[in-house]
C-alpha cells in the first residue's frame, strides 16, 4: 500500500496508519507545488525516518520539463540517488530517458501523468528503463487485470482518492484557460467550478466524486497488481492516518470494506460519498459529487493527529556472566548489533535478576523502539550498578542507530544531452472532426489531413487515433487501420506512447500528437528513436521554447486545442442526445465562455478551448525563428470557415474574433 506524504506531520501518519510505501514531492518538479514537500536535509531525513520503519520513499518528478530544466531536474534527481529514496516518480519521456541514462540503477516509476493505459504501454516503458507503471485511474477491474498479466513491469494502481475527470496527462484546462499548468503541478481545478446544465441536469458536470475501491480489496489482490496506492499529498495528516489504517486492516484480512467502514472513510474525506464507476464499468452520472458541508463537518471531527506512536520492534539478548563484559544484542531479523560494557561484580547484598535488568533495559520511552522478546542469561550472584546498564542500553540504541544500513550507491554515468537528428522541413498539416469538413481548398492547401478513425474520407492521408485505447478496443482499432491503410492512409497521429505498436505493425507512419507533452529536445530524441517521424509540440510552450526544441516538429498555429478528454459523457448532463449528434454541444463557465464538447471514440467526450489558437499574423516572424512546419486543428467549423480560416493565413490577416496567441 502506497500512501501520500505532502508534509513531514502526514509522512508520520502515513507510517502511524501502516504504509508499505510512501510518495513525496522534493522543491520542484511534482505535481503538487503546493504541498509542503522535501527537500535537502528534509529529504535526507525522511527518507531515514521511513527507512527506519521499513517503509519505502518514492520521490515525486513528475511535472513537464522544458530543456533549460534538464540539468535541474538531474540534480533533483542525483539528490533523491544520495538520499536513499527507493524509486523516482516521473512524468516527461524526455526527462525520464536523461536521469536514466545518467543514473540507470535509480528505478523508475511511471506517473499516471504518462497516461498509461493498456499493456502495450506497459512494454514501451520495460524498454525504456522503467520498473512500474501507474495506470488510468479510469481502467476497468477486467482491463486491469489484463494488462497485469500481460505488463513486463509492475502496476500500480490508485484505489482510493480525488479523481480527475479528465484522463491524466490529457488536462490543458486549466493551463490555457486560467495559465496554471497542471502538467507544471499548479493545477487551478477548472473541473471543480459550476457550468450551465439543462434543466434537471448537475450544475457540476465535471466534478466527480472521489474514488474507493476499499469494497473490492478481494479481487484487486487476486489481479496480481503490484501497488495500491491512495492520492492525497494536498490532504491532511488525519486524512492520511486514518485513511491508510482502514486499507491495512482490509489487506491484512483481506476482505472488502464493510458498510461501516465505508462510513468512516467517508467521514474522513469524501464528496457526497465515493465511486467505483470506471472499476465497474458502470460510467454514469451517479459518479458525480460535490464536497457539500456535511462532508465537511464529519471531517472536522476527526482525532488530530500530533505525531507518530507506532513503535519498532527489537529483540533483545542479554548475557551477564562473571568476569566478562556484560554484552548486549539487538536484532530485528534483518540486521543485529552487539555492544559490550562493564564487568559485573560478585553481589555482596542483592544480586541482579531477571527482572531487574528487563525492567532497566526496556526503558525505550523517548525512542521509535519496543522490546519485542527479551532473552537473558545471567548468573547467579553478580551487580552492576543499575546506571552502568542504563549506559549500556543508551549505548546500544546509539548503536543501532548510528549502524544502519547506508543508502544505496547508484551509478552515475556523465550526462551528454541528445539532439534532434531530424530538421524542420515547412509542412502543413490538419485534423479534421468530419469528412464534411474538408473542402477542395483545404485538400490543395495541406500537406497531410487527418481524420478520426472511425470517419473517413479520399481526401484525407492521416488517421487520428483516440486518445485511449483500452485493451478491448485494440482489435477493433487494428482492423480499422487495416482498411484505410489499403484506401490510401499512410500516416498515423499517435498521442500515446502504448498506441505505437499497433501502428507499426499496421504498417502507418506514426508522427506524434501534442497529446504526448513535448516539451524538449530530449523527448524529440527519444520519439525519434521509438520511431516517430515528427512530432506536434505541447500547446503549454512558448514561442522561444518552441524555436529552441528543433527536430521534425510542428506548431500548432490554429485551432481550438484539445482541453480534456473525459471517460464519463459530460454531455448527457448540459444538453442531451440531439445537441450531441449535431456537434452543438457546450460548456458554458460562469463568465459565458463557451467550450464545445465532441463526442469521439466509443462516445468518450472531448472539451475543446473556448477560442481558437490564431497565428495567421504571425507567419513571418515564425519562420524567420525556423518555426515553419504548422498544424490545424478543425473542430466546430463549418466547410466556410475551413475555407475562410485559410484564407485568411494565405492572406496573413486578423481573423477578427476573439482568438489565443501563443
Amino acid at each position: 500500500m502506497l500512501a501520500p506524504a505532502g508534509s513531514p506531520l502526514a509522512l508520520e501518519a502515513a507510517i502511524e496508519g501502516g504504509a508499505d510505501a510512501v510518495y513525496l514531492g522534493g522543491t520542484a518538479f511534482n505535481a503538487r507545488m503546493n504541498a509542503h514537500n522535501f527537500g535537502g536535509d528534509a529529504l535526507r531525513s525522511a527518507v531515514l525516518h521511513a527507512h527506519s520503519y521499513g517503509v519505502k520513499v518514492y520521490l515525486t518528478l513528475n511535472t513537464l520539463v522544458t530543456d533549460r530544466e534538464i540539468p535541474k531536474i538531474l540534480t533533483a534527481a542525483e539528490e533523491a540517488a544520495e538520499a536513499g529514496v527507493d524509486a523516482l516518480i516521473t512524468a516527461d519521456l524526455g526527462a525520464a530517458a536523461a536521469i536514466h541514462r545518467h543514473l540507470p540503477t535509480l528505478e523508475l516509476h511511471a506517473s499516471t501523468q504518462m497516461s498509461g493505459h493498456n499493456a502495450d504501454m506497459a512494454k514501451e516503458l520495460h524498454a525504456l528503463g522503467f520498473s512500474r507503471m501507474v495506470i488510468a485511474r479510469e481502467t476497468s477491474a477486467r482491463e486491469l487485470a489484463q494488462a497485469v498479466k500481460e505488463s513486463p513491469i509492475e502496476i500500480e494502481a490508485f484505489v482510493h482518492g480525488a479523481l480527475c475527470v479528465s484522463h491524466s496527462g490529457q488536462c490543458l484546462f486549466s493551463s490555457l484557460v486560467g495559465g496554471r499548468s497542471g502538467n507544471r503541478g499548479e493545477c487551478a481545478q477548472p473541473c471543480r467550478l459550476p457550468y450551465a446544465a439543462k434543466k434537471g441536469g448537475n450544475a457540476y458536470p465535471l466534478s466527480l466524486k472521489d474514488l474507493s475501491l476499499a469494497p473490492h480489496v478481494p479481487y484487486l489482490i487476486a489481479s496480481g497488481v503490484s501497488s495500491l496506492k491512495i492520492e492525497g499529498r494536498m490532504k491532511s495528516p488525519e486524512y492520511v492516518r486514518d485513511t491508510v489504517r482502514i486499507w491495512r486492516r482490509l489487506l491484512d484480512e483481506e476482505r472488502g470494506a464493510s458498510p461501516e467502514e465505508m462510513r468512516e472513510l467517508s467521514d474522513i474525506f469524501s464528496r457526497g460519498g465515493f465511486t467505483d464507476g470506471y472499476y465497474q464499468s458502470k460510467i454514469n452520472a451517479s459518479m458525480l459529487g460535490v464536497r457539500s458541508e456535511n462532508d465537511k463537518v464529519a471531517t472536522r471531527h476527526l482525532v488530530p493527529f500530533t505525531g507518530i506512536t507506532k513503535k519498532l520492534p527489537l529483540h533483545f539478548s542479554v548475557s551477564l556472566i562473571e568476569n566478562t563484559p556484560m554484552r548486549l544484542t539487538l536484532s530485528n531479523g534483518e540486521r543485529e548489533i552487539t555492544v559490550t560494557g562493564d564487568v559485573p561484580e560478585k553481589a555482596v547484598n542483592a544480586p541482579l535478576t531477571r527482572e531487574t535488568v528487563e525492567r532497566n533495559l526496556s526503558k525505550l520511552g523517548g525512542t521509535p523502539y519496543t522490546v519485542e522478546r527479551f532473552d537473558a542469561h545471567i548468573e547467579e550472584g553478580l551487580m552492576l550498578p543499575i546506571s552502568r546498564i542504563n549506559a549500556l542500553r543508551r549505548s546500544a540504541i546509539d548503536t543501532w542507530e548510528s549502524e544502519r544500513p547506508l543508502p544505496k550507491k547508484h551509478e552515475r554515468i556523465p550526462f551528454v544531452p541528445t539532439a534532434p537528428k531530424e530538421k524542420r522541413a515547412p509542412l502543413r498539416s490538419a485534423v479534421f472532426y468530419s469528412p464534411e469538413q474538408i473542402t477542395p481548398l483545404a485538400k490543395a492547401y495541406f500537406d497531410r489531413i487527418y481524420l478520426p478513425v472511425e470517419k473517413e474520407s479520399p481526401l484525407a492521408n492521416g488517421v487520428l487515433l483516440p486518445a485511449v485505447l483500452f485493451e478491448k478496443d485494440l482489435q477493433a482499432i487494428t482492423e480499422r487501420l487495416n482498411v484505410l491503410k489499403a484506401r490510401g492512409v499512410r500516416y498515423a497521429l499517435v498521442g500515446n506512447l502504448g498506441h505505437l505498436q499497433t501502428v507499426k505493425t499496421v504498417g502507418l507512419l506514426p508522427v506524434g500528437d501534442f497529446r504526448l507533452n513535448v516539451t524538449n529536445r530530449e523527448t524529440v530524441s527519444r520519439l525519434e528513436q521509438m520511431g516517430v517521424s515528427s512530432s506536434i509540440l505541447s500547446p503549454e510552450l512558448t514561442l522561444p521554447q518552441a524555436r529552441d526544441l528543433g527536430g521534425n516538429t510542428l506548431l500548432t498555429v490554429y485551432g481550438r486545442i484539445p482541453l480534456m478528454t473525459l471517460e464519463k459523457c459530460v454531455i448527457r448532463e448540459i444538453s442531451d442526445c440531439s445537441v450531441c449528434n449535431a456537434n452543438k454541444a457546450t460548456l458554458c463557465d460562469r463568465t459565458g465562455a463557451r467550450f464545445p464538447v465532441l463526442r469521439e471514440w466509443e462516445h468518450r467526450n472531448v472539451v475543446y478551448n473556448s477560442r481558437p489558437t490564431w497565428m495567421s499574423d504571425k507567419q513571418s516572424a515564425l519562420r524567420d525563428i525556423g518555426l515553419n512546419a504548422w498544424h490545424f486543428i478543425f473542430s466546430t467549423e463549418t466547410p466556410r470557415e475551413v475555407d475562410r480560416v485559410i484564407e485568411a493565413f494565405k492572406s496573413q490577416s486578423p481573423l477578427g474574433i476573439g482568438v489565443r496567441r501563443i
